[in-house]
């Protein structure tokens, strides 16, 4: 009997140390402090910066199966009810990589006990919230020499129950881009504003401006989203602001479409800057490529559940979420799937309490399609 308590207690350690992307280093040594407790003939380990990468050697290996798990915290203060809370200020678990992580140590674990003919790799990846940690380790050498044949990953999915397992074939998650831009004119006095040039004003008729370009420049049948979620500019209420500036988001179901929505940007930026005769710069910030998983294996995946029954299978609706995963998923065939963990709270968000049976649902799942896999 494979006991998954502990697994549950190294998530809640876990919990208690978020930290951010590629400084994650008390989480990657509490890693590697519970992996060198493992019998070490079976498997290898190296890090890169402050991920790791872990090979469960295969018994006859003809293939190397991978699994992923993401790492870092978000710059949240938590607000839950747990005596577990975060130890870091301002820093909390709000995106579930805790449990990604622990479900990758079981994962880990089993497999060290009852091995299997291929190889394992686990992948325990840094910086997915930002800078992105995936692509940059894609291309490392130390992934090189392992590199999966196919791969997996999951997210944990506050608004499905416990029991759950919710993916499709084809894309899963979009296209994101951070937006971030910088109007600079002329400050000046209020009572004088025909001396200045107020980019309080220029960033509002860019926020409006920007609207129109999913109105009117996107096809209706496909989807994107631009989100300007903070505008700063200003020093008093009776100065013209000399400098302004817009942070938000762009979304995209296509690689093409996020193409065409960046260069209406760029159109409707430098309509500004001649407009308001102001100077302007746009910054892309981390930019993760679409999670699209490969559709024999995800649905083979998904009726393997179905006749398992392992876990309820649902096919879900693709959604506007970004994931670095997406640039492995671009290299290696494999799929992302949602885990259920039936909490009212969602994503990112302070209060989310994800319910810990989930973990027991995972490994039991990862375990035996994993196994199943290797067999095939």
């Amino acid at each position: 009997m494979f006991a998954t308590q502990p697994f549950i207690d190294i998530r809640r350690r876990l919990h208690q140390i978020p930290e951010p992307g590629f400084a994650e280093f008390k989480t990657q040594q509490l890693l590697l402090d519970t992996i060198s407790m493992l019998p070490q003939e079976r498997i290898d380990v190296k890090t890169w910066r402050t991920g790791i990468l872990v090979k469960v050697k295969g018994r006859n290996p003809s293939k190397r199966i991978g699994y992923r798990a993401d790492m870092d915290g978000l710059p949240i203060t938590e607000d839950t009810s747990y005596e577990f809370r975060s130890t870091h200020p301002g820093y909390m678990h709000a995106c579930g990589h805790d449990f990604h992580m622990s479900i990758g140590l079981g994962v880990l674990t089993y497999f060290v006990q009852y091995p299997i003919d291929d190889d394992l790799i686990v992948i325990f990846q840094p910086a997915e919230e930002g800078p992105g940690g995936a692509k940059p380790m894609l291309e490392s050498e130390e992934f090189a020499e392992w590199k999966p044949d196919c791969i997996f990953a999951l997210h944990i999915a506050p608004e499905y129950p416990v029991g759950t397992i919710a993916t499709r074939p084809g894309i899963l998650f979009a296209n994101t881009s951070e937006l971030f831009i910088d109007l600079t004119g002329t400050g000046g006095h209020a009572a004088f504003p025909h001396k200045a040039n107020d980019m309080v004003v220029a960033a509002s008729h860019m926020v409006t401006q920007l609207q129109s370009i999913i109105s009117r420049n996107v096809d209706p049948l496909d989807s994107a989203v631009i989100t300007i979620g903070r505008i700063e500019g200003g020093t008093k209420q009776n100065i013209i602001a000399e400098k302004a500036r817009l942070e938000g988001t762009i979304r995209t179901l296509s690689v093409d479409s996020m193409s065409k929505v960046k260069t209406r940007i760029e159109a409707v930026v430098k309509g500004i800057e001649t407009g308001f005769d102001c100077k302007a710069e746009i910054d892309y910030g981390a930019n993760y490529y679409q999670v699209y998983n490969e559709e024999n294996l995800t649905r083979e995946f998904m009726d393997w559940l179905q006749q398992t029954g392992a876990a309820t299978v649902v096919e879900c609706r693709e959604a506007m979420t970004g994931e670095d995963f997406g640039y492995f998923l671009a290299e290696i065939p494999g799929f992302m799937f949602w885990l259920g963990v039936d909490t009212p709270y969602g994503l990112h968000h302070a209060k989310i309490e994800p319910d810990e049976a989930a973990i027991e649902v995972a490994l039991y799942v990862l375990t035996r399609y994993i196994a199943w896999k290797s067999n095939k």
